[in-house]
């Protein structure tokens, strides 16, 4: 095929052709690790649309193909009964959080719909589906496209749409701040679809192998019970830290954590990735290297060397000068005459002080006199502008893997998210939190490592990162090179 790829274990495609995404998802199935069947339409593809403006010749025909293949795989037929549904998402070779479209449940036409209540006996859980998939669908193409009644209609639909998103202002943004070239363009991943919204034993989530904030050497992130992907990422629903498996679904923990630690042997890095398991059973749908701050990229460079898995000088070379230069960040300084609004979740470690802004357009406005905290219920991929302008960010929900948390690591700007008791009047452009009203343009201070959120400027002491950083300085100092012997 040209335009498409499949998802085998036996293939080596280049990342640049079919995304970051979908190569590591080969990786999973290379290791035997859980991943729902699916094939890949290439970055080739996405450029010749953007080109010309239209899905390239032949496409059409080859998706039609890959569906048929799906079928055979999982004896399920698309858009009919019993009924097979898909995931379309975007995929990058360089990974850009949120900033693109994605289509769940895709393929739930009326007779599917019918078809899923019936094989599971829950016709709510049918119809709720139905619902993410017209609402995501809308939501994609924006330009008022009726929905196709046929599934093969649908998904050529949808991979426009994401196709298309490639060039939303959001994305050029990130991808400016980013240095990422503009001609990529990004792949389209088509998968099985696994419902994390089943029942109560099912659920979605993110993990990371190591902290990102600190580098602790435990698996850290959030889990969300019957929800699908997005909701941990947008930041709407209250999340559980990760460890909530552990006793509600100890079998998908068990699962994970091996996961993890053989994904960690094979990258010898710590790894992200992000989850969904169906009543009691854990599917696999992405894999990349963790991107940790200045701190916990030091303290994982070590651990790693001292595990044995890399060589010294292997550590000393993954950490950048910007990121030995971000192992000693600021804290809020002890000062009784500090007024504390509350405290919320760290989620990129620093101190930033500005005003409110409780808008992207607010944002853009006072960051023309001076630093902004940008303060929201939760961040998307709608609020990028005002995300790049700000010196931090404050949200009143979501958990560390949220699209708040994740977009402020890769900025490296400060960010405290899930301050449960914040609340954003837009309205009114002012926020209470800490039993105070605050008017935008008012100066508040926060901690990116504890969550504490201060009234105005706050002193800050500089924090140190243990001896991680002081090893990792003399391991530089000692000079040693490429062929030394690995943990030595």
């Amino acid at each position: 095929m040209k335009w498409l790829r499949e998802l085998a274990p036996g293939t080596r495609e280049d990342p640049r052709l079919v995304g970051a995404k979908a190569h590591g998802l080969v990786e999973l199935r290379r290791l035997g690790l859980p991943v729902p069947p699916g094939f890949v339409v290439t970055t080739e593809a996405c450029r010749a649309f953007l080109r010309d403006g239209r899905l390239p010749d032949g496409l059409s025909d080859e998706l039609a193909a890959a569906t048929r293949a799906l079928e055979d795989t999982t004896g399920r037929r698309f858009g009919g009964s019993p009924p097979l549904t898909v995931s379309v998402r975007s995929g990058a070779s360089v990974s850009m959080p949120g900033m693109m479209d994605t289509i769940l449940n895709l393929g739930l036409t009326a007779e599917a719909t019918d078809a899923l209540a019936a094989e599971t006996g829950d016709s709510r859980f049918a119809l709720e589906s139905r619902a993410r998939f017209l609402a995501g669908f809308a939501s994609a193409t924006r330009h008022g496209r009726e929905l196709p009644a046929k599934a093969a209609d649908q998904l050529e639909a949808a991979v426009e749409a994401v196709f298309a998103s490639w060039e939303t202002p959001r994305a050029r943004t990130y991808r400016e701040l980013h240095g990422i070239d503009h001609d990529l363009g990004t792949a389209v991943v088509v998968q099985e679809m696994v419902y994390g919204n089943r029942d109560d034993r099912s659920g979605t989530g993110v993990a990371f192998s190591r902290d990102p904030g600190t580098g602790e050497p435990d698996p850290f992130g959030d889990v969300l019970f019957a929800h699908q992907g997005e909701d941990v990422v947008a930041g709407t629903a209250q999340v559980l830290p990760l460890t909530g498996l552990t006793t509600r679904e100890p079998r998908v923990w068990a699962a994970l954590t091996d996961a993890l630690i053989r994904l960690e042997d094979h990258y010898r890095d710590a790894v992200y990735v992000e989850f969904t398991f169906e009543a009691g059973v854990l599917w696999l749908l992405q894999v990349r290297p963790g991107r940790f701050t200045g701190a916990a990229a030091v303290r994982v460079a070590v651990d790693l060397a001292d595990e044995g898995r890399i060589s010294r000088a292997d550590a000393v070379r993954r950490v950048s000068p910007r990121q030995v230069e971000r192992a000693r960040t600021p804290r809020l300084a002890p000062n009784p005459d500090t007024t504390l609004l509350g405290r919320g979740t760290g989620a990129c470690p620093g101190v930033a002080t500005g005003r409110i802004a409780t808008t992207t357009e607010a944002a853009r406005r006072l960051a023309a006199d001076g630093p902004v905290i940008l303060v929201r219920p939760e961040t998307s991929p709608n609020d990028m502008n005002g995300l790049a302008v700000a010196a931090g960010i404050l949200t009143a929900r979501g958990g560390p893997a949220s699209h708040a948390a994740v977009v402020a690591r890769s900025l490296g700007k400060p960010a405290v998210v899930g301050m449960g008791t914040l609340v954003i009047d837009e309205a009114n452009a002012s926020v209470t939190v800490g039993g105070r009203s605050l008017a935008e343009g008012m100066l508040v201070t926060i901690d990116g490592t504890s969550g504490e959120v201060a009234l105005g400027r706050v002193p800050t002491v500089m924090s140190g990162n243990g001896d991680h950083l002081e090893r990792l300085l003399a391991w530089a100092g000692e000079g040693r090179g490429p062929g030394e012997t690995r943990g030595t």
